[in-house]
C-alpha cells in the first residue's frame, strides 16, 4: 500500500458539527487529501474551515442548523449532493453535552443530548446511507464516538448514554452495509482541548485528575483527530469495518 490509498481526490464530503473544534480539524484534513467538503453548524456565522478549504482549492459551502431537527438533516445531505452531484463521505461530529448529577438531570438536558449525540447520527446515516447505495459506488461513513462510549463518566448520564449508542450504531449499520461497499466506522476521541471540555480545563483539580490518568500527557489537539479521519474515509480503509478506533493519547490503556 502506499501514500495514495489515502488520498480523497474527486470525493465529496460533509462533516456536521464543522464550525470549529474537532469538526473544523477534520473537514481541513480531507480537504488537503484532496475531497469537497461541506461544511455544517448551529452557528450563523460561515465556517472559518471554508475559507481553508478553498485556499486548498476545493469546493465547499457552509450550512446552519441544528441536526436534532429532522429536516435538516434531509436538507444537508440534499444540498451537499446538489452542490458536489455526489456524497462518497460522511462525518457525524455535531454533538453537544449538558452536565448534572444524576439524581438531577433533567429530561430536558436528556432529550437534547440523546437527539443531537445519537438520533441525528442515525438518521444522517441513513440517508447518506440511501444515497451511496443509491450510486452504486464505494461510501464511507464515520462517527464520533468517545472515550465515554466505553467509560460511564461522572455528570454526563445522557453523553455517555448517547455515545454508547453511537459505537453500536456504528456495527448495527456496518453489518448490513459492509456487503454492499459502505464501510461504517468510528472514532473515539479521549480528552481533546475543545469547548465541551472548557469546563474540565478551567477546573484545576479535575483537569491535574485527568493530565495524570493521560500517559501521552496533555490534553489532545484537534489536529490530533485529523490522521484517523482521513484513514477511515479513504481507500486505506476498505477492509475496515465496524470498528470503533480510540484517538485518547493512551487514556483507556491505563
Amino acid at each position: 500500500m502506499t501514500l495514495e490509498a489515502f488520498q480523497l481526490d474527486g470525493k465529496n464530503a460533509l462533516v456536521t458539527g464543522s464550525h470549529k473544534g474537532l469538526g473544523a480539524a477534520m473537514a481541513v484534513a480531507l480537504a488537503r487529501a484532496g475531497a469537497n467538503v461541506a461544511c455544517h453548524g448551529r452557528d450563523a456565522s460561515p465556517a472559518r474551515a471554508c475559507e481553508e478549504i478553498r485556499a486548498l482549492g476545493r469546493k465547499t459551502f457552509y450550512f446552519a442548523g441544528d441536526v436534532a431537527n429532522a429536516q435538516v438533516c434531509v436538507a444537508l445531505i440534499e444540498r451537499t449532493v446538489a452542490e458536489f452531484g455526489s456524497l462518497e463521505i460522511l462525518i457525524n461530529n455535531a454533538g453537544t453535552i449538558r452536565r448534572a448529577s444524576a439524581e438531577e438531570y433533567p429530561a430536558e438536558f436528556w432529550d437534547q443530548v440523546i437527539a443531537v449525540n445519537l438520533t441525528s447520527v442515525f438518521r444522517l446515516s441513513q440517508l447518506a446511507g440511501q444515497q451511496m447505495l443509491r450510486q452504486g459506488k464505494p461510501g464511507k461513513i464515520v462517527n464520533i464516538a468517545s472515550v465515554l462510549s466505553f467509560q460511564g463518566g461522572i455528570l454526563v448520564p445522557a453523553y455517555a448514554a448517547a455515545k454508547g449508542g453511537v459505537a453500536q450504531l456504528t456495527k448495527a449499520f456496518s453489518n448490513e452495509w459492509a456487503a454492499k461497499g459502505i464501510n461504517v466506522n468510528a472514532i473515539a476521541p479521549g480528552y481533546m482541548a475543545t469547548d465541551n471540555t472548557a469546563a474540565l480545563r478551567s477546573d484545576a483539580v479535575r483537569s491535574r485528575q485527568i493530565l495524570e490518568r493521560i500517559p501521552a500527557g496533555r490534553w489532545g489537539d484537534p489536529a490530533d483527530i485529523a490522521g484517523a479521519a482521513v484513514f477511515l474515509s479513504s481507500a486505506a480503509s476498505d477492509y475496515v469495518h465496524g470498528h470503533v478506533l480510540v484517538v485518547d493519547g493512551g487514556w483507556l490503556a491505563r
